[in-house]
């Protein structure tokens, strides 16, 4: 991994970071919004500590522990990744709430244009404030986009010391078994 000056890092917040997307994938999963080691990159879930790509094959999504520079190889998987706020920030209490709304309005568009079978929200948080949904739990959800229905994740941000590797990759594991119907 690059190591960047924080000049370069703080530079990174003007950056926009391209979804990993195609129609009719089984899982679209969801970041709340890039951060600045993301933005740096251009590489999804980039910071060291993020626990997302472990998670995602330890619960069975890939079957090898990919690196966030080969992202682009989760399409051959039925996978992409995208945000619900596409702003750089060094930390997500940096959005606003209109930012939040706003980012869920446009998340929706884009999962009726792209029809996966599951968007996977990773953040309870980040699914309520976009959502307006305030009771949401991890979980499948009751809300869909067209087709396309809604599972929230546990956020695998290093800073969630609420689950642990092994309870994000059963729940992970629980939506893989969903994606498979």
């Amino acid at each position: 991994m690059a190591r960047f000056t924080p000049e370069e890092l703080e530079a990174a917040r003007d950056r926009v970071v391209p979804d990993v997307v195609a129609d009719g994938l089984r899982v679209l999963f969801c970041g709340i919004n890039p951060g600045l080691m993301t933005a740096a990159t251009g590489h999804h879930f980039a910071r060291p500590g993020n626990r997302f790509w472990p998670v995602l094959h330890r619960s069975g999504f890939t079957p090898r522990l990919l690196k966030p520079s080969e992202q682009q190889e989760l399409l051959s998987y039925g996978l992409g990744i995208t945000n619900v706020v596409a702003r750089p920030t060094a930390r997500a209490d940096e959005l606003s709430a209109e930012e939040y709304r706003e980012g869920g309005r446009l998340l929706a568009l884009k999962a009726e244009r792209l029809r996966p079978a599951w968007l996977a929200v990773v953040g309870v948080t980040a699914y309520r404030a976009a959502f307006d949904d305030r009771k949401a739990q991890v979980g499948p959800q009751s809300r869909a986009f067209g087709d396309t229905r809604v599972w929230v994740l546990p956020n695998p941000s290093g800073l969630n010391a609420h689950w642990t590797a092994e309870t994000m990759a059963e729940e992970f594991g629980r939506l893989r078994e969903a994606a498979r119907g």
